[in-house]
C-alpha cells in the first residue's frame, strides 16, 4: 500500500472496437495468457511509458491483428474506471475504428486461438465481462462507466 505522501497511480489500458463495413466487430479469443483464457476480447493492451493513448491503440492493433490504423480514425467511445478482481485499479480507454489498411489476422498465436466478426446485437457469451459492460453501456449513449467498486459487476 502506498504511503500517505506517495501519489496514487492507476494502470491504464486501451481497447479498440474494430467495426467492419457490415457493422460487425472483431474479437480475438484469448489463450495461454492466464487471464480470461477462452474469452473473446477486443484488440487491447496496457499503455506503455511515454506513449499516448492513441499511439498505444495503434500499436496494439498492429501487434494483435497486423493492420494499420491512423490516429485521426480513432473515435473515443468510453472511459471505464474499474477495480479488478485482484484489487488493481484501471483506467480503460475505449476507441472505435471503422477504417484500416490490411486484413485482420491472428498475429500472436501463442496468446490467441480464434478471430471472429460478431454482430454487436448478438455477441458471443464468452466476452470479457468488463468489455461486455462497456458495449452494453454504448447502447445507452454513455461515455463513462465505473465497475468493480461496490460489489457490482466484476472489474476483471
Amino acid at each position: 500500500m502506498p504511503s500517505a505522501s506517495e501519489k496514487y497511480r492507476s494502470l491504464a489500458a486501451v481497447y479498440v472496437l474494430m467495426v467492419n463495413a457490415g457493422g460487425k466487430a472483431l474479437f480475438l479469443r484469448r489463450c495461454n495468457t492466464g487471464y480470461r483464457d477462452g474469452y473473446y476480447d477486443m484488440p487491447a493492451g496496457h499503455l506503455e511509458a511515454n506513449e499516448s493513448l492513441k499511439a498505444s491503440a495503434i500499436r496494439e492493433v498492429k501487434e494483435e491483428t497486423g493492420v494499420d490504423i491512423k490516429a485521426e480514425d480513432l473515435e473515443f467511445i468510453e472511459l471505464l474506471h474499474r477495480r479488478s478482481m485482484d484489487d488493481r485499479d484501471y483506467l480503460d480507454v475505449f476507441f472505435r475504428v471503422t477504417k484500416w489498411v490490411g486484413e485482420p489476422r491472428i498475429m500472436e498465436p501463442e496468446k490467441c486461438d480464434d478471430l471472429i466478426w460478431a454482430d454487436l446485437d448478438a455477441l458471443p457469451d464468452m466476452i470479457v465481462p468488463h468489455q461486455r459492460a462497456v458495449l452494453d453501456d454504448l447502447d445507452r449513449g454513455q461515455k463513462f462507466l465505473e465497475i468493480g467498486w461496490n460489489g457490482d459487476l466484476s472489474g476483471s
